[in-house]
């Protein structure tokens, strides 16, 4: 594959991947008021403050092929480090905080009492969430994937520590504009990408204001 095709591979693999975990803990941070939320949202924030190839050194040591966890996903045929799977996973966790933050802006946003009434009729909280939660939320979760997307897709440092520079495998967009940079001639040859990674974000930017105006349009006209 090229590099187009490997970030757009990255980029929908890391964000379908993503979009349980996110949902989940948009929902706890707010729906709940556990003693933990506050560190529990500081770690899920971390990645948004930390230098990127700080966050691809602490992905390393997780899941490097000499430790337990590394070696054990190897072993299954799912290596992380130096593979495809690696890139995946330093996209997810570089867009993880904007798709938690996106998702809990539009959870906050849905009345309470909604979920409050279907629970005193009876319904679980789980059917609770599947037939009222999610369905008035749905806008900005969309807006949130394609916020995490584009962050993914434009992923550098933490790509590079985790997955290497493995061209036809984990060579994605930003690290092939980096190589051919340091390469004569490079810069006529990196036009093409560097438009096509701009026409992507900004696709990915639009959908999410016209999602989000869209769902703020729709709330006031449910009130």
């Amino acid at each position: 594959m090229n590099s187009v095709e490997i970030s757009l591979t990255v980029g929908v693999v890391s964000t379908v991947l993503s979009l349980p975990l996110a949902i989940a803990m948009a929902l706890y941070l707010e729906r709940t008021r556990s003693r933990v939320r506050h560190a529990v949202q500081t770690l899920i924030m971390l990645p948004l403050v930390l230098p990127p190839v700080v966050t691809g050194y602490l992905l390393l040591k997780v899941f490097s092929p000499i430790g337990p966890l590394g070696r054990t996903l190897a072993r299954l045929g799912a290596p992380v480090a130096f593979h495809w799977l690696g890139a995946v996973i330093a996209a997810a966790v570089v867009g993880f905080p904007l798709f938690v933050l996106m998702i809990a802006l539009a959870i906050k946003a849905v009345d309470p009492r909604f979920e409050r009434v279907s629970r005193s009729l009876g319904v679980s909280p789980w059917r609770t969430f599947w037939r009222v939660t999610l369905p008035l939320t749905w806008p900005g979760i969309l807006a949130g994937a394609a916020v995490a997307f584009a962050r993914g897709l434009g992923e550098f440092g933490a790509t590079i520590i985790l997955a290497g520079r493995i061209p036809g495998e984990t060579q994605t967009i930003p690290l092939q504009i980096y190589a051919e940079l340091d390469a004569p001639g490079g810069e006529r040859r990196i036009v093409g990408l560097v438009l096509t990674a701009c026409a992507f974000c900004l696709v990915c930017v639009a959908l999410s204001r016209i999602l989000d105006s869209w769902y703020r349009r729709r709330l006031e006209l449910d009130r």
